[in-house]
């Protein structure tokens, strides 16, 4: 708490030094005092670069207050014409050049700005595509890349320039410097706006960008028979990482449809085709006709534009089955059919009660747990290791529990790094921990901290080697680390429901206090775990039962993994593509 706080203070500070650097800069340049102006006006072109390459929350902070670059270019600009009149006597002829001079800069700005603009209507990201060949495509003109940077408010930059040139105008008292350097400025700001209106020009008359005609015949000459469906942001984008192979292997023609460009850009490889078409007027104007099947991993309301479409069967597939309440989310209903892991699934909705009919339930397994290795099945030789994956603070501010994170989450590592004989720990948590909570975000960071003190890798991208591990990107996958792992250490969520499928111990945080058979009881994915209470007291004891291997816990797992997952002998990939099958005939 008391590092959040710091943190937030250093920003609110570098704001205001800023600022004060604006400030002086403006009454220096009004008073005519040369030598003020010049420190306060270096400080302020180093300071905004400064915030622009290193302190990114510290300009979000001053665009929050009204005081984004834009206006602090005009400050600078307004500063540099009070200083020379205040020091240089001036013609009203000279005047007026000076005036024009800035202004004429920030004139070519906004024009070449909006010409920039009407460019990339032409031009428009209608839909991103990959493993797809659509053939060439005759598009608009578009500029230089390097000038569509510098197009619009960044163009009025170049006015910097003018910063020096004041000084040095007013310590020879003459005006030439200024207006030497003011003809560059509007000439380099002319060349820019001149490249954007002639490629302008160039692309009149183009029309409709041919980018979606084109994926729509692909779409007619492929006739994919699944869809696997997302309308999730980027940072959620492993909810449908983890159904991407599972489709691969279906005999049907599949593909894949996003909504998000940055979503499209962070997706897992895969050899399936892939379509992003964020607009929704876009996205419903595309015909879909052979989709027989379409898979839902997340519910989220841009889902409304696939749902509408009446010629196929809507599954939510979700990703992945656990206690928490967001298991049983009331929105499934919109779905015909809903697909559970097991019998455990079918359960929680019918306790919930939230409308999804028992009959539109269908219990198919986990297909993606087919590389999971089962307890005894594979000889191992490695140190003892220990996976933490908490789940994230979720998004109600009044539940303190539902992540081990930020009552335990130091506890846990602290003891488990202290542990003799020593174990490996392989640190994993939630891809959205911090995203709500500042408080889960600084907690991570101090255990990261911890780890890398410890001689671990704070940023594994490998399960290779005995070190201690943190894992945040996208591989290794969590399935690997469950091959690595011989105890693992969670919350009340979907990693416990996969991780009985090795039938390996587990224990799951209960922060809340709750008692054993109330907590047993409201999260059945308990039932099999061992608990560990806020203070962590049980952790060692834990640690050296499970690596004795006198494990009481055995018979349990196996039961539960029946109850979670389906019959053992059940195929859950074979039970997929059965199910897949009877939607598309």
């Amino acid at each position: 708490m008391f590092a959040t706080l710091l943190a937030r203070v250093g920003v609110a500070a570098r704001g205001a030094l800023l600022l004060l650097c604006y400030l002086v800069m403006l009454a220096a340049g009004a008073l005519g005092w040369v030598g003020l102006f010049a420190v306060a006006g270096l400080a302020a072109v180093l300071g905004d670069l400064a915030l622009g390459r290193w302190s990114a929350p510290t300009e979000n902070l001053l665009v929050k207050v009204g005081l984004n670059r834009p206006y602090r270019q005009l400050a600078r600009d307004l500063s540099v014409t009070l200083l020379v009149v205040a020091n240089v006597n001036l013609s009203s002829g000279q005047l007026t050049v000076l005036l024009l001079l800035p202004a004429a800069v920030w004139v070519i700005a906004i024009f070449a700005g909006a010409l920039t603009e009407m460019i990339d209507r032409r031009n428009p990201a209608s839909a991103l595509v990959r493993n797809i060949e659509l053939g060439p495509l005759r598009s608009a003109p578009r500029p230089p890349e390097w000038v569509g940077r510098v197009t619009g408010d960044q163009l009025a930059l170049v006015n910097v320039a003018l910063v020096p040139a004041a000084v040095a105008a007013v310590v020879a008292e003459d005006v030439v410097p200024v207006f030497a350097v003011g003809a560059f400025t509007v000439a380099a700001a002319a060349l820019v706006g001149g490249i954007v209106a002639l490629t302008w020009l160039r692309g009149r008359g183009m029309g409709q960008s041919p980018l979606l005609p084109a994926v729509q015949r692909w779409l007619d000459s492929y006739r994919p028979e699944v869809a696997l469906y997302f309308a999730g942001p980027a940072k959620d984008v492993y909810q449908a990482n983890m159904w991407l192979a599972p489709t691969e292997a279906l005999d049907q023609r599949g593909v894949v449809l996003l909504r998000s460009k940055e979503a499209f850009l962070e997706l897992a490889d895969t050899r399936l085709p892939v379509i992003c078409v964020p607009a929704g007027v876009d996205f419903m104007n595309l015909e879909l006709g052979s989709v027989r099947a379409a898979l839902y991993a997340a519910n989220v309301g841009a889902n409304i534009h696939m749902l509408r479409e009446p010629g196929m069967k809507h599954v939510f597939v979700g990703h992945g089955d656990s206690d928490k309440q967001a298991s049983v989310n009331p929105y499934s209903k919109v779905y015909d059919e809903v697909w559970v892991a097991g019998l455990a699934g079918r359960e929680r909705y019918a306790r919930a009660g939230v409308g999804v009919l028992d009959s539109d339930i269908v219990e198919i397994g986990r297909p993606q747990l087919a590389g999971v290795h089962t307890f005894g099945a594979e000889s191992v030789d490695r140190p003892f290791t220990v996976l933490y994956a908490p789940t994230w603070e979720g998004w109600l501010d009044d539940d303190p529990y539902h992540t081990s994170l930020v009552l335990m989450g130091e506890r846990i590592v602290k003891g488990l790094l202290a542990t003799v004989p020593a174990v490996r720990l392989i640190y994993k948590p939630h891809p959205l921990t911090g995203s709500r909570a500042k408080e889960a975000k600084a907690v991570h960071e101090r255990i990261v901290e911890r780890i890398r003190a410890a001689g671990g890798d704070p940023d594994a991208t490998s399960l290779d080697g005995t070190r201690h591990l943190v894992v945040t990107g996208r591989t290794p996958a969590l399935f690997d680390c469950f091959n690595q792992t011989d105890l693992l250490i969670s919350d009340v969520s979907s990693v416990v429901s996969d991780f009985v499928q090795s039938q390996r111990p587990y224990v799951v945080a209960n922060p809340g206090g709750l008692p054993e058979d109330e907590f047993r009881r409201e999260y059945p994915t308990s039932r099999a775990a061992y608990l560990l209470s806020r203070d962590c007291g049980e952790l060692e004891k834990i640690v050296s039962v499970t690596r004795a291997g006198d494990d009481p816990m055995t018979d349990a797992r196996r039961e539960l993994k029946t109850y979670l997952l389906g019959p053992a002998e059940a195929n859950p990939m074979e039970r997929f593509r059965e199910e897949i099958s009877r939607l598309c005939r």
